[in-house]
């Protein structure tokens, strides 16, 4: 006995042979159960989220319910005093005692106002000598121990071949005791602006 197929059509599959079996086709899921999926993790964060919000906050909630019993507790004249002053209110100088003239705060120093006074304190005689020739300090506070560069200008004349250079080293080297940094150049410069010396810090 021959068993014929029906003939089969396109987009059909064609029929599994006699005892075989076919599995189901896998179902998709819906687009309702996608969106109930979704919806229900978003309550999941929200409800988490909550649960952290009452455990952070919750430490807070009893000292809340105490201060309104405290304020309550404070005996009628002096809640009633309370009341009577404002709370922006200056309280009452004593009779006869003028107010303090304020001091005025100090301008902040600079850079190089700051390097001569270590240098007074803790320099060589040689070093304090050259540091009443620096004019200016640029660079000493934006320190990163990154790429640190420091220039410091002096009075001096004649740059780098000039009688002032062994001036310049001692400056240098003051500088280097003063700050460090991991990779930092310290230039010190003449009048004109021409490289006096240098060297790390």
């Amino acid at each position: 006995m021959t068993y014929q197929q029906p003939p089969s059509q396109p987009g059909q599959q064609p029929p599994n042979p006699y005892g075989m079996y076919a599995p189901p086709p896998p179902k998709k899921m819906s687009t309702g159960a996608k969106v109930g999926i979704g919806c229900g993790g978003a309550f999941g964060a929200l409800v988490l989220l909550g649960v952290i919000g009452a455990a952070i906050g919750g430490g807070d909630s009893g000292t809340r319910a105490e201060k309104p019993a405290k304020a309550a507790a404070a005996p009628a004249p002096e809640r009633a005093k309370g009341k009577a002053a404002p709370a922006d209110a200056k309280p009452e100088k004593p009779e006869g005692k003028p107010d303090a003239p304020k001091k005025a705060e100090p301008a902040p120093k600079s850079p190089a106002d700051r390097f001569k006074a270590f240098v007074a304190k803790h320099g060589s005689p040689n070093e304090k000598a050259a540091l009443e020739h620096v004019t200016k300090v640029q660079g000493a506070d934006e320190l990163n121990d990154i790429l640190d560069s420091v220039d410091i200008h002096t009075n001096f004349t004649g740059g780098l071949m000039g009688p002032h250079q062994s001036e310049g080293k001692l400056i240098a080297s003051a500088f280097a005791d003063w700050k460090e940094s991991k990779n930092g150049l310290v230039t010190v410069y003449d009048v004109k602006g021409e490289i006096l010396s240098n060297g790390n810090f």
